[in-house]
């Protein structure tokens, strides 16, 4: 089963766009996908989130909010 990273994000927003490009070669140095979830498409993530994006996760857990956490996404990809 292959892993994904769930980047939680919204159309036009520059900072999405950013935090992505950093963690992509991560990603794929660890054999792994990056799915962006539009939250503007569910009003519950709309809800949740707000302004409050971009926010990288794994497996439901958070592993950073605005900018990349290099450290911290090596980590959560390493002791998976």
């Amino acid at each position: 089963m292959s892993r994904e990273l769930l980047l939680y994000t919204r159309e036009g927003c520059g900072l999405c766009e950013e935090l992505r490009a950093a963690a992509q070669p991560v990603a794929q140095r660890h054999g792994v996908t990056i799915r962006s979830v539009d939250i503007d498409a569910d009003p519950e993530l709309r809800r949740c989130y707000g302004w409050d994006i971009p926010v990288l996760t794994l497996d439901g857990r958070e592993i950073c909010r605005h900018r990349l956490d290099r450290a911290a996404l090596e980590e959560a990809l390493t002791n998976e």
